[in-house]
């Protein structure tokens, strides 16, 4: 494999907490840094607001300013930052995260921020997340962890419950119409998440973190921080954490042992060098897809009719067998839908001063995923299709004489290898400042699904990943529903140049990013349509405009215009699947798509006072080319699923946020999204004849809720410490003909603690107790697959097109956790 050149793109002023002098007197150890008014003209450049980076956290603008120690006085309770950005952001922090329930994944701590909806399925998010923003999905919005991305490189599909200990999190950074332009992402057409470790400390010490709660919810951390090692600039820490808990609905439980370590050597006049690693190992058990077809339910839903009956009648019995029956073994045994899988995420973002006017960012990465998802099916001994051909097969001492039929163990495995970098070299002259830097990324992805034993006595597999005998054909061929080899290359090249005028007042910027990526697939299936080899290239120019302008100290004004793309997913590449005499593959081939593509514009306001802080964005985006994923109905009765080329989509709206300085200790945060997202054509119909279009142009796009209001209030005396937060999420439709949906929904949580004077060496003592869902509302949290339409309708050219089901996740119910730690 090639040697690759290490390096990544730098986040542009990456915020940290903005604290008031008269505040940081309440601690004596702060010494805040902060930039001279009557800066230069080279220094104002510096430090203006960028549309590159916000990923590698080593490359710190100076004026940010950098506050230890000064616990619990953030605006609205760690929910809001002083931003300087050029566009949409909104940032959660450490003091936030140390409230919410301990082992909440990334995606559960922002669900307030402004345009941010997420459903989470269990109360720690263990079993994973959904989210949308603005109403587009996790699959188009990019997610890095210091500085390297998250998003799965073929379906890029995210999950929080692998990415990071909220211990470990100093900031997430949420940008909502779009990410950067040295964002090592080809998907992030809809914005961009991007999370921060904490430095490690200076001195030797430690936390240990213990919670316990309903559903036996058990989690333990422990993390050490070595301080300086030695007479060396060199420090670091390593923390670990083992969690468990057992399913809420339907048998078996969830667990994960995760660990992370962080080292900085810092030197001279802003040189820094920093190393992360972060590994986890889970195995939980899925739960199954919730899906509404009947008249029934959809009245409900639409409705409210009944709805609450119909939810309880999901959770009652939508779940997996407990018992295995040996006498008539089932694939739905909730054994056989085990979910193991193994992460390791590498970065080094580095920052070089070359000289006083030349600096040098650099992030080499490694994500290392291995996997599956669980599943088990009857397979045929006598007869199995493989492709067009019908053949015997044999497994261990099963074969086609003494077996016809037996469930066999069918997961589907994938295995994920992705080095990358990404370099930024930053030149400043004057009032201005240049930037130019290069993405190179080359990743491998297998995707197998084999079949093989299941222990007849106690009904687990043999093996989690399908290992051991497999099922093999008379020609010799091992049989597996699907067999590719993906191989993406990926190369950007970005160019920003930003003007700072009036005493860096205002700054205009305009950038360029141009990325090409080549995939080559190989599929071992055979009489696929595309052959055993497929090759596709895509390439496309991303131009970005930004302008800021400060009014004054408390007020400015940004507008933005930026582009963004994503490329069809791996799984457009291969036929896979079932093999039908009558239309092929379940899963077809459509390897020919142009890239998904979106324009954002952004116009806002941000009112930066001594004691209320706020911001209002307008906003709107237009797509062309959006790529879906449909089931397709033939003529002849077949049907199978693809990657189409949906056509257009646009939406306009308005995201705002408030949050105040304490009041009595008192710390109020309100945010509110409303948009109203279109969808541009008509789509075509997943039912009935391919030749006929539903009609969905001009509805409302699904997933999408048209209004949110997140609510978050704070107390907190420097000892007892409380809140309560809500979040109203309206309804979404689950089709494009908005002929179904899920109705609004709150969501309240509320928490409690008291931190008690220091013991000896034990430092920050605290017992803390979070209430989830306080009024334990049970609702569909998530449309996970929507359709053309769910009711029998007519087309375009008047064909009956039948109604297609749709599927949900539920949302987690009322639960409890209490945590004590304490810090050395």
């Amino acid at each position: 494999m090639k040697t690759l050149l290490c390096a990544l793109l730098c986040t542009s002023a990456m915020s940290v907490m903005y604290v008031e002098p008269a505040q940081a007197e309440t601690d004596k150890h702060v010494t805040p840094s902060i930039h001279h008014p009557r800066a230069n003209a080279r220094a104002q450049a510096n430090n203006a607001p960028s549309m590159m980076g916000s990923t590698a956290p080593t490359d710190i603008h100076e004026e940010q300013v950098s506050v230890h120690g000064a616990r619990h006085r953030q605006i609205a309770a760690g929910l809001m930052i002083k931003e300087d950005a050029p566009k949409s952001r909104s940032t959660v922090t450490q003091e936030f995260i140390e409230t919410q329930a301990n082992g909440s994944n990334p995606m559960q701590l922002i669900a307030l921020l402004p345009g941010v909806n997420t459903s989470d399925q269990d109360p720690l998010g263990m079993t994973g997340g959904n989210m949308t923003m603005r109403g587009l999905t996790s699959q188009q919005i990019g997610f890095t962890l210091e500085g390297f991305p998250i998003n799965d490189i073929g379906s890029y599909a995210v999950y929080p419950q692998e990415i990071v200990d909220a211990e470990n999190l100093r900031t997430i950074n949420v940008e909502q119409g779009s990410a950067d332009l040295d964002s090592p992402h080809i998907s992030a057409t809809g914005g961009a998440v991007d999370m921060y470790l904490r430095d490690p400390m200076t001195h030797f010490g430690g936390k240990v973190v213990g919670s316990y709660g309903t559903y036996n919810m058990r989690r333990i951390f422990g993390r050490i921080d070595t301080g300086y090692v030695g007479h060396t600039n060199l420090r670091g820490f390593m923390s670990f954490s083992e969690a468990a808990e057992d399913m809420w609905r339907g048998p078996g439980s969830s667990n994960k042992m995760h660990g992370e370590t962080k080292w900085v050597n810092k030197w001279g006049d802003g040189n820094i060098v920093s190393l992360t690693i972060v590994g986890n190992h889970s195995t939980g058990v899925l739960f199954p897809s919730t899906r509404v077809t009947s008249a029934a339910d959809m009245n409900a839903m639409n409705t409210g009719k009944g709805y609450n009956a119909m939810v309880n009648s999901m959770i009652k019995n939508n779940v997996y067998d407990a018992k295995w029956d040996p006498s008539n073994p089932s694939g739905n045994y909730y054994q056989l839908h085990r979910n193991p899988f193994t992460n390791i995420y590498a970065s080094a973002p580095s920052t070089f001063k070359l000289s006083d006017k030349i600096t040098l960012t650099e992030t080499p990465y490694f994500w290392y995923g291995n996997g599956n998802g669980g599943g088990a099916y009857s397979t045929k001994f006598q007869n199995y299709q493989y492709g067009s051909e019908k053949l015997s097969g044999s497994l261990g001492n099963y074969n086609a004489s003494n077996t016809k039929s037996m469930l066999l163990y069918n997961p589907s495995n994938t295995q994920t290898y992705r080095p990358g970098s990404v370099t930024k070299l930053t030149l400043h002259t004057g009032i201005n400042r240049l930037e130019v830097g290069y993405w190179f990324e080359y990743s491998k992805q297998r995707q197998t699904g084999p079949y093989s034993l299941i222990n007849p006595q106690t009904g687990q597999a043999l093996d989690l990943f399908g290992g051991g005998p497999n099922f093999v054909l008379s020609n010799g061929q091992t049989a597996e529903y699907r067999d590719t080899l993906t191989q993406t290359r990926i190369h950007t090249l970005f160019i920003a140049d930003s003007l700072s005028l009036l005493n860096n007042r205002l700054n205009i910027e305009a950038g360029l990013k141009y990325t090409f990526v080549k995939r080559q697939g190989y599929n071992g299936l055979p009489d696929t349509s595309t052959g055993p080899y497929i090759n596709g290239s895509w390439q496309q120019p991303l131009p970005a405009f930004s302008i800021r302008y400060k009014l004054n100290d408390e007020n400015q004004l940004f507008a933005s215009a930026t582009t963004n793309f994503r490329i069809p997913m791996n799984s457009s590449l291969y036929d896979s699947g079932a093999y039908y005499s009558n239309s092929g593959y379940s899963t077809k081939a459509n390897p020919n798509q142009k890239t998904e593509y979106s324009i954002s514009e952004e116009a806002g306001w941000r009112y930066q006072g001594p004691s209320v802080m706020s911001s209002i964005t307008f906003f709107h985006y237009n797509f062309t080319n959006r790529l879906y994923t449909q089931v397709i109905t033939q003529p002849n009765g077949g049907y199978y699923t693809t990657s189409i080329n949906g056509g257009g989509m646009h939406a306009s709206g308005v995201d705002a946020e408030i949050g105040t300085r304490p009041f009595h200790n008192f710390r109020p945060y309100a945010s509110f999204e409303y948009v109203d997202a279109r969808t541009d054509n008509n789509l075509a119909a997943s039912g009935g004849s391919v030749s006929d279009y539903v009609r969905s142009k001009g509805k409302y796009a699904p997933q999408t809720a048209k209004y949110q209001v997140g609510f978050n209030l704070d107390y907190d005396d420097g000892h007892f410490f409380s809140g309560f937060s809500l979040k109203y999420t309206g309804s979404q439709y689950a089709t494009f003909t908005n002929d179904l949906k899920i109705p609004s929904y709150v969501r309240m949580n509320v928490h409690a603690g008291y931190r008690f004077k220091d013991i000896g060496f034990l430092k920050h003592p605290m017992l803390k107790l979070n209430i989830m869902n306080i009024a334990n509302n049970h609702y569909l949290g998530f449309v996970s697959g929507s359709a053309t339409n769910a009711k029998a309708t007519t087309g375009v050219f008047g064909s009956k097109i039948s109604g297609q089901s749709t599927s949900y996740m539920i949302a987690s119910p009322f639960s409890v956790l209490g945590t004590a730690s304490v810090d050395f």
